[in-house]
Formats: structure tokens, C-alpha cells, sequence
């Protein structure tokens, strides 16, 4: 990331008649948290044109990382002052082979019960909010075959692919078609809907799988899209390696988080857009939450009763008492930085905000929860318990 690009213009805003959100049938709780961010924050994980805001597809974080037993925690993360950005040293992404071979035909049920049938993986578009669908087939082994990206799409691989979603996250069906895909992979997060349907009625085999992103369902989508694309065996390979990783860094964080819980960090996190004028809460059930639980802090949303999406507030703030604020690297530079953070509503009269702690982490990452999940912990546990120790340039965080 660098620290001197310019924030983009805000994509236009859906509007409260529900203009390009999806309409396809979901899960209630599912359903309130993905209007809300598709009706308030038209570009959640990068910026609205060319991916060329946050860290672009291509870009490799910046530092090396230092082996965990060369790092010396802060002595008190509570305390600590001053903001810090948290960095995946390589953000690419290792298929778990080289030569993955599907096996089609096959016939799947999606999640809104739909049977699918794939009868080839040649040319494959996996699009969604996050960017998570285009990187799971990449580390399926799969990543030659994808013909086009999302918006949100950032590992190095897939800088090159064409873009087919527009003004942030509305699926092009003219650009989808142009491709002539063999099969699309996506969820409910984008729209409209009705390009999804267009697609289905031209003969493109549609797989929507699970829409929530969450550590909890890591695994799960990699068992949806290797079944999709006729590689189980390799889906129950990548499903291993990232259960493993996640599972080391757990034990890494469990090393380093203070014994005594009242210790243990205040975390909130706080997405902005300020061009846009769009500040959020990020609570339970948003994907936050199961990141600050993973490391080991405590989660200050949830614990203040927020569930999903609430704007940004100084009583929420006053309430909440956060240590740490989490950003993404973008939302942090749309609002000026740091001290562009301490004027939104509440923020400097936070123990977090009194010491400019404000960890930020690259828009198409720190949500994302794909194959780069271990290292997206292991950058925001250096960040949060050993800040000292980072080797990296402190772009979004920079005031």
C-alpha cells in the first residue's frame, strides 16, 4: 500500500427502493445483514472503479514478516499508543495443486435448492462482495481457468483478468457473456438479481452458494465450490491446509494475548466511507466479530448489544469503550487518516481514539475470509499484541 494515492469517488449509493440489491430468498438474518450492506455501503471492500485504491490486485504487502519467536508482545496492549497497519507479507495465494483434474459432469444442489448441473470447468467466473469465490478456486487449483473478476478480487493472480461487475459491485451480464463462462460460482451479495437470472436463461450454469463470511465458514465454502467444479478431492485437500493454518495461528495468538482477561484488548470495528459520509458499527453477525473473537479480544459490538450494522454514534462509542478501532486501509484514507478518524462522532473520546490506536488492514483482506485467512490473523494479531514489531509502512494509518 502506499500512502500518498488519492481516496476515489464514492460509487452512487443504492437507494432505500432496494436498486440493485438482489432479491433472491434468504435466511432472515442473512438478509438483514446483506441489505444493510448493500443499501449503505455500495463499496465495502475496495474502491467504486479500477481496483486501484486499497492494495491493489498485484500489489504484495509491504515488510517481511519476523518469526513470531523473534517478536516481543507489548507489555500492556491495552495502553499501547499510536496507530498501526496490519500487512499479509504475500498476498497470493498457493493452489494445493498444480494439475487439478474435475470430474464432470456433476449435479449439485445450491443453497436456494436449485440443481445445478456443471458439465465443464473450462472457462470459470466466481464473483462476490468479498472476493472470496475467485480466491478459493485459486487455491483449489483452478486459477488458470478463471476468465473474469469482481471488484473485490485482489490476489496478485487475478490482476489481470477483466472486471465484470460495475460502480462497485453490479453484476455487467453484457461483460459476463462476452467471457462465454462454462459456469458462474457467486452468492446473494451481488445485483441485480435479475443479471443472474439472465445468465441462468442463456444457458450458463448458476451455482449460489453461502452468502455469510465468517471463520466459521471457511471450510464450508470450499466444500460448495469444490463440489460445483467437480474437485471434492482437492476441496477436502485446501479445506485441511486452512483448517491446519488457522489452527496454528490460533495456538500463536493464544501465546501472546494476556492471561488475565481484563487485560485483554477492547475492539471495535468501525467501517467509514467519507466521501460517501457513511460510517458504520460493525457487530454481531457482520464477519468482524469472528475475527476479534479469533483474536482473543474482546468484541465491544456484540458486548454492547449491536447485531449487524448500526450507524456510527457517540453514544454507541461512550458506550462501548474500545481499545483498539479497526478500519479498512481505504476507509481509514476516505476520512484523512488518523486524525480524520478522531473527528467522527465520539471517536476521540475513546481510550482508543485519546491514544490514536486505530489498527487498519487492506480493504480486499481483512473480510475476505478465503485462503489468506491464517495470514489475515496472523498481520492483525502482530498488529494488536506486537505493533513494535512490524517492519511495515504505516500508509492507512498515517495522519
Amino acid at each position: 500500500m502506499t500512502g500518498n494515492r488519492q481516496p476515489q469517488p464514492p460509487c452512487p449509493p443504492s437507494s432505500a427502493t432496494g436498486r440493485g440489491v438482489p432479491t433472491a430468498p434468504r435466511t432472515a438474518p442473512a438478509r438483514r445483514i446483506l441489505l444493510g450492506l448493500l443499501l449503505v455501503v455500495p463499496v465495502l471492500l475496495s474502491g467504486c472503479g479500477s481496483p486501484a485504491s486499497a492494495s491493489r490486485p498485484g500489489q504484495v504487502g509491504a515488510g517481511r514478516t519476523v518469526p513470531w519467536d523473534q517478536v516481543r508482545p507489548a507489555a500492556d496492549p491495552r495502553s499501547y499508543s499510536g496507530p498501526t497497519t496490519a500487512t499479509v507479507a504475500d498476498s497470493d495465494i498457493t493452489p494445493v495443486t498444480r494439475a487439478a483434474r474435475p470430474v464432470l459432469p456433476t449435479t449439485v444442489t445450491d443453497v436456494q435448492g436449485t440443481k445445478v448441473t456443471v458439465r465443464s470447468a473450462d472457462r470459470i467466473l466466481a464473483l462476490d462482495l468479498y472476493g472470496s469465490l475467485a480466491a478459493t478456486v485459486q487455491g483449489l487449483g483452478l486459477g488458470d481457468r478463471l476468465v473474469g473478476r469482481d471488484q473485490s478480487t485482489g490476489f496478485p493472480a487475478a490482476a489481470k483478468l477483466p472486471l465484470v461487475t460495475r460502480g462497485g459491485h453490479r453484476l455487467n451480464a453484457e461483460a459476463i457473456l462476452a467471457l462465454h463462462p462454462t459456469v458462474l460460482i457467486t452468492d446473494t451479495t451481488l445485483g441485480p438479481w435479475d443479471v443472474v437470472l439472465q445468465l441462468r436463461d442463456s444457458g450458463v450454469p448458476v451455482v449460489v452458494v453461502g452468502a455469510r463470511r465468517s471463520l466459521d465458514t471457511v471450510g464450508t465454502l470450499v466444500d460448495e465450490v469444490s463440489a460445483a467444479l467437480g474437485v471434492k478431492a482437492e476441496g477436502r485437500q485446501l479445506r485441511d491446509r486452512l483448517r491446519k493454518e488457522i489452527a496454528v495461528e490460533r495456538a500463536q495468538i493464544a501465546k501472546v494475548v494476556p492471561a488475565d482477561a481484563a487485560r485483554r484488548p477492547r475492539v471495535m470495528f468501525l467501517y467509514a466511507r467519507g466521501q460517501a459520509g457513511v460510517y458504520y458499527l460493525f457487530g454481531k453477525g457482520s464477519g468482524a466479530d469472528s475475527l476479534i473473537r479469533a483474536l482473543r479480544a474482546v468484541d465491544v459490538a456484540s458486548e454492547a448489544g449491536i447485531n449487524g450494522f448500526t450507524p456510527l454514534n457517540a453514544e454507541a462509542m461512550a458506550k462501548a469503550k474500545p481499545d483498539v478501532i479497526m478500519m479498512m486501509s481505504e476507509g481509514l484514507r476516505s476520512v484523512g487518516g488518523v486524525e480524520g478518524a478522531l473527528s467522527l462522532p465520539g471517536v476521540a473520546q475513546t481510550p482508543a481514539g485519546q491514544r490514536r490506536r486505530i489498527v487498519d488492514m487492506s480493504d480486499y483482506q481483512v473480510l475476505s475470509f478465503g485462503p489468506l485467512t491464517a495470514r489475515v490473523l496472523d498481520a492483525l494479531a502482530r498488529a494488536v499484541y506486537a505493533p513494535d514489531s512490524l517492519a511495515t509502512s504505516h500508509a492507512g494509518a498515517a495522519s
